[in-house]
């Protein structure tokens, strides 16, 4: 678990954007002269009316533009893989079909297999080169197909379903062979 926990918290943070900034006393337009005299006023002493203290002043620890990138090792990604994979099937919620055959581009035809022929809600489809079932299933909101390349942990354990085809089997097995 700690290693998954790793793997998915380190995927998450790189889809983070980091672009967020507020502006400091130095950026906020204004604010040169001083918003009143030094002594004699009973206030206390103001250099500039953008002080983070002013309304319409700077933000003091405002966030900053930062990349939130987490390197994960391979070796480390590829356990925490076959640990998530291990998990689905000991949970028998792993299936493998022959393949997926769709003659045409059709999101209703898909859901309604996975729906009526395998009982299945939210599921992740792994396949290869099956562009059909890519276009039928990306509009469906509780169904997500990958491509044996873009297979992750996130997704693995996000579904309640893992669908494979025998063709997506022998690549995934493949790639995580030590």
């Amino acid at each position: 678990m700690p290693l998954v926990h790793q793997v998915i918290k380190g995927q998450l943070a790189t889809r983070r954007q980091g672009t967020h900034k507020t502006k400091t006393k130095a950026e906020v337009r204004g604010g040169g002269k001083k918003p009143f005299k030094q002594k004699g006023t009973g206030n206390a002493r103001q250099g500039s009316s953008r002080s983070p203290l002013q309304p319409g002043g700077g933000r003091a620890f405002g966030p900053r533009p930062r990349d939130y990138t987490q390197h994960t090792n391979r070796k480390m990604v590829q356990g925490a893989l076959r640990s998530a994979l291990s998990d689905r099937v000991k949970a028998a919620r792993l299936l493998v079909v022959d393949s997926f055959d769709i003659k045409e581009i059709k999101t209703k035809l898909l859901a309604d297999t996975l729906k009526n022929k395998f009982k299945m809600a939210k599921v992740l489809v792994v396949d290869d080169t099956n562009k059909n079932l890519e276009l039928s299933g990306r509009n469906l909101k509780e169904v997500r197909i990958l491509r044996t390349t873009g297979i992750n942990v996130y997704d693995l354990i996000r579904h309640d379903w893992v669908l494979f085809s025998k063709r997506a089997v022998e690549a995934v097995d493949k790639r995580l062979a030590k």
